[in-house]
């Protein structure tokens, strides 16, 4: 059997969520290491909020790191075996790094909260936006971005997320924004609703990000990943430590190709796909993207227990 792993990013956090692995040590082990090296509480945070706190991206974008790499010790800890292939969702990227021996936890951590604060610095509070856009297909929506950017040139709107069939993310300037969201719903979009994020991720205002990350990378030591990771920005495994960091810096401003990359496991002879870390939002895209594959969740220590006698 080939299975793979999936570690989701921001949209996941909620207070609570790692409340199900509360007998599994190696879990709050986990968070007092990442408090230690970032000089944060964060247990204390996932556990009691509040949810501002947990949901400014400063926070949540090492919350998901942590919480995902916890839930993969916890794996490994139980005895689980090594999965065949990674991905994460934008953030998770750096998750899967970590657990493909890449990354070290430590600069894992360090380099989630940089990129956090450069995210945040690239475009001004109020100045961009994304909104999720369902029911419609990725040329049509892709038009949508063309059309939109064609109005005004110091506006601009793409696609962001490739999330499942019929569930695009876009991002830009936030009036470019609200004007892709009127444009999808005169084309029958199902739904179009901008979403609760001030900074518009995977789109070209992140160019400025992208290239400070290319020089946090200069000074950030890469493995080799023992388990290959495909990568959101063109859904490929690459197995060169200067194509990985600039994938990574490329990944700011670069759509998720999400149904494109477990399109790529279904292609590889994966046949089972885990979502490994809090939550399910990723295995509810997934099941969207292909139907033939099995799908589990982490969710609990429960759950992990389940798998070990699936993923075998």
């Amino acid at each position: 059997m080939k299975f793979a792993f999936v570690f989701p990013g921001q949209g996941s956090q909620s207070i609570g969520m790692m409340a199900g692995y509360d007998d599994l040590p190696v879990v709050r082990e986990t968070f007092a290491e990442a408090s230690d090296i970032l000089g944060q509480n964060f247990w204390s945070m996932v556990s009691d909020g509040p949810a501002d706190d947990l949901n400014l991206t400063i926070n949540t974008q090492p919350l998901m790191l942590i919480g995902g790499v916890a839930v993969y010790r916890a794996w490994k800890n139980l005895g689980g075996n090594m999965p065949a292939r990674l991905a994460g969702h934008s953030l998770g990227e750096y998750t899967a790094l970590v657990a493909s021996g890449a990354l070290s936890f430590a600069d894992a951590l360090k380099l989630v909260r940089f990129r956090a604060q450069i995210m945040q610095q690239a475009v001004p509070e109020g100045t961009g936006g994304m909104a999720a856009i369902l029911g419609l297909d990725d040329a049509v929506i892709t038009t949508i971005c063309q059309e939109v950017d064609a109005l005004n040139d110091q506006e601009s709107l793409e696609p962001a997320n490739f999330n499942s069939p019929g569930q695009v993310v876009i991002a830009g300037h936030r009036n470019a924004v609200l004007k892709g969201i009127e444009l999808a719903k005169e084309r029958g979009a199902k739904r179009a609703v901008i979403l609760p994020m001030s900074i518009p991720s995977h789109c070209r205002l992140m160019k400025p990000a992208a290239e400070k990350m290319r020089q946090q990378f200069a000074q950030t030591i890469l493995q080799m990943p023992e388990i290959p990771v495909v990568h959101n920005v063109d859904a490929q495994v690459h197995d060169d430590i200067d194509s990985i960091k600039e994938i990574l810096a490329r990944q700011l401003f670069s759509p998720v190709y999400w149904v494109d990359t477990i399109r790529a496991f279904a292609a590889d002879d994966i046949t089972h796909i885990a979502e490994c870390g809090p939550g399910n939002i990723l295995t509810g895209l997934n099941k969207r993207i292909d139907r033939n594959l099995q799908y589990l969740s982490f969710t609990g220590s429960d759950a992990i227990r389940k798998a070990l006698a699936i993923l075998k």
